[in-house]
């Protein structure tokens, strides 16, 4: 059987233990934002400075640029018997189309179907 004297030792040596832990676990999170805030510090100094606020943009002389909507003619498709390489057809994007007649945006016809599935009976 174990004496007070021995059981107080025990206790006092489990103490010491788990203060040393305590320690311990505060000196590693002391390095881990120590770290922290050096890295994104360095970060911070690496990059591009801020731009002064006559460097900023200026909006241009004649107002905010609008959308424009027009409708465009697509050239005609060359005829041929070998096969066209995307390289070999003139005007690539809108460089090979030219302004054409105004039309209205495409709209829904009166008593027509909208979505899939949407249970109207449909354009008859």
């Amino acid at each position: 059987m174990m004496n007070a004297m021995e059981t107080a030792d025990l206790a006092a040596g489990r103490g010491a233990l788990g203060v040393g832990l305590v320690v311990a676990g505060i000196v590693v999170l002391a390095l881990l934002i120590g770290m922290f805030l050096l890295g994104s510090r360095k970060v911070r100094d690496n990059d591009s400075r801020r731009p002064r606020p006559d460097e900023q943009p200026r909006m241009p002389e004649g107002g905010p640029v609008r959308e424009v909507q027009e409708h465009r003619e697509p050239e005609a498709m060359p005829r041929s018997d070998e096969r066209l390489t995307p390289h070999e057809l003139k005007g690539h994007g809108n460089a090979g189309t030219r302004t054409g007649a105004a039309e209205g945006r495409p709209r829904w016809d009166e008593g027509g179907s909208g979505g899939f599935g949407s249970g109207g009976p449909g354009a008859h």
